[in-house]
């Protein structure tokens, strides 16, 4: 119930997720996340999850609208599809590697010219201004949506990889 009353007090703030009066309504076990593979976890403040949302609906938001991959659908930004690419990106610590070494699925192949990154800077001119703080909280963002709001981040559907 919450992820929907959430869902569609979204659609009328200012873009996706209307702020930091939404996120004060999160208890701290919903802000809280997997921190690295080791499975230590960190909770993250208001202001943090509303920075995250910020940096990710500037950054990610055009190619990944609501944890959706335009140009492959079949790999979203849901928990599932996280847990399952090689390495593994279910936690902050692989997303913001990922941000700054991004490759394929499999993790086979570098693809830092196909995906926005650190080392692509040229290409993705948005990339040049993330602090290592913008890319822990849109990496946080990533995974904390799915609490939010359930099957409808990443499209919720079976993933035919």
């Amino acid at each position: 119930m919450v992820a929907a009353v959430f869902f569609m007090a979204s659609l009328s703030g200012a873009g996706w997720l209307g702020g930091s009066a939404i996120a004060a309504d999160l208890d701290a076990s919903t802000r809280t996340i997997k921190a690295n593979e080791q499975g230590d976890t960190v909770t993250l403040s208001v202001e943090e999850f509303t920075r995250g949302r910020r940096k990710f609906n500037v950054a990610c938001a055009t190619c990944h609208v609501a944890g959706v991959t335009k140009t492959n659908p079949n790999v979203g930004l849901d928990t599932e599809t996280l847990a399952g690419a090689f390495p593994a990106r279910d936690n902050l610590a692989a997303l913001v590697d990922y941000l700054h070494n991004p490759t394929t699925y499999d993790g086979l192949v570098e693809i830092s010219e196909l995906h926005p990154s650190t080392k692509s800077t040229d290409v993705y001119p948005k990339m040049r201004n993330l602090t290592e703080d913008d890319l822990e909280a849109i990496s946080a963002h990533i995974l904390l949506m799915p609490k939010i709001l359930g099957d409808k981040w990443g499209a919720g559907k079976t993933k035919t990889l």
